[in-house]
Formats: structure tokens, sequence, C-alpha cells
């Protein structure tokens, strides 16, 4: 887990928050062990765990556009147009605490809590274009033009953060308890909570487009084939690409091969 439990519900409801992002269609369990105390300084008589545990599976797939377009789809075969609101552009897509958020042009965030079927319009106090969005920590992270970035316990309500940045910044992602931006001329911005940001030395000019993390590193690449990686939290090694070609988009995924 990222942190200890939270309590609410006169500590008799408890909120974990895991240190990494699940995995699709995997059923997870919690488990407790007797290194639990009470207020008293009692341990627990024996290791607890849920027994069905949940299930990740996608409820929706939600995919957004230009013109405002937001399209769902529960098998990613048939899709359904929803009502957007707005006519702007949107860009970026994220979901956390049961709820989907999107971004774009004019400062416009969108939220949905019923699967990207309805879908409401929130204030962000700004005309600022935003070009990414994501959640962990129990925290949603936008950036966008100018350095902007804003953040949101609930995707609701928004407080602009200082990234100490005027660049623009066009994508971020959150893995291992570390909220990562970059964008225009190598900017790299990391932070813990999504409210302090430090900048990181790049090493590059060049535009960064991309962001993600797999086997222990994070990984941009961005234009004129630019790749950089980042495993140790604080500096970035520039890697070879062997294309000029500028990247726009960045994933990573593991393929499990089973041996009969």
């Amino acid at each position: 887990m990222t942190t200890q439990p939270s309590a609410s519900n006169s500590n008799k409801t408890f909120s974990v928050d895991p240190s990494e992002n699940l995995s699709l269609s995997t059923t997870y369990k919690i488990r407790v062990t007797t290194g639990v105390k009470d207020t008293s300084g009692n341990t627990l008589g024996s290791q607890y765990e849920t027994s069905s545990g949940f299930n990740t599976n996608i409820t929706s797939y939600v995919s957004v556009g230009l013109g405002g377009t937001i399209i769902t789809s529960k098998d990613g075969t048939t899709w359904t147009e929803r009502t957007s609101g707005t006519s702007t552009y949107l860009g970026e897509v994220s979901f956390g605490n049961n709820t989907f958020v999107t971004v774009g042009g004019s400062g416009t965030i969108l939220t949905s809590s019923d699967n990207g079927t309805s879908w409401d319009n929130r204030t962000s106090e700004t005309s600022k274009y935003f070009l990414g969005v994501t959640y962990g920590n129990n925290t949603f992270v936008i950036v966008g033009e100018s350095g902007t970035v804003l953040t949101s316990s609930n995707g609701i309500s928004w407080t602009s953060r200082t990234s100490g940045t005027s660049k623009e910044l066009i994508a971020v992602t959150y893995v291992n308890g570390i909220f990562l931006t970059v964008g225009d001329s190598g900017t790299i911005l990391t932070s813990t909570d999504g409210i302090t940001w430090t900048a990181r030395t790049s090493g590059t000019t060049k535009h960064l487009f991309g962001v993600t993390y797999g086997n222990n590193t994070f990984v941009t690449t961005g234009q004129f084939g630019t790749v950089l990686t980042f495993s140790d939290g604080i500096s970035w090694d520039k890697r070879t690409s062997g294309i000029s070609n500028t990247q726009l988009g960045l994933t990573y995924s593991i393929f499990l091969h089973h041996l009969l």
C-alpha cells in the first residue's frame, strides 16, 4: 500500500490505496495480519483475509475527442455516442474514485459517475487548455497550457497549483507514489502529492509528448525520436531510438506466455 489505511465511520471503515496500478480482469483479496493493533494495543488474534475479494473487470470504455465527442462501450465492439454539453476538443480522460474525468480546451472539465453515460461540467476557473489528466494517491491531477496544474480529490472541486514552469505540460501519469508530467522544451516535473512540484533535468530541449511506466522504469518520448528513461527518481538518461520522427503516444504492456 502507498500509506496506512485511512479510517472513517467511527473506525468501522478502512480505505486502502495500492502502491501500483492493478491489473485488468484480475481478482484481488485484502489480507489483515496479526501485526494490526487496536487503540488499546491488543493484536489481532489470527490473520484475516477477504473470502471473495474484488475483480478489476472494465465496466465501460470511454473515448473522447474533437468537438466534445464522447463515445462509450461495454465491450469495445459496440459504441454509443454520449452528450458532453461542449463543442470544444476533449484531449484526455482518466478514471478514479468511481469517476471518469475528461479535460480539454478553454479550461473544460467534465465528470461522469455512471460509466460515461451522462456528463457534468465542472468549474476550473481558468481558460487555459488542458492536455493531460491522471489519478493516483486519492487525487486527480490535470496539466496543460503555460505550466497549468490543477488537483482534486473528487473531480468536482479543483485547486490551482504552482508548477514552477510556464512551459506547456502535455502528459501526466502516476506510478509508485510519483506524479510525473512532461512537456515542451524537455520539461519534466515530479510530485508525490500533486501539490508541490520539482523540476528534473532532462538533458534535452526537445518537446516531450508521451510518458509511461513499466519494468521499474519511467519512459518518455517526443520530438525527433527523443527517448529518455528514468529509474532512480532523480535523473534521466538519453536513449537512442534510431529514428527522427516525432513520437506522440507511449504505453507499456506485459504479455504472459504459457508453456505446456
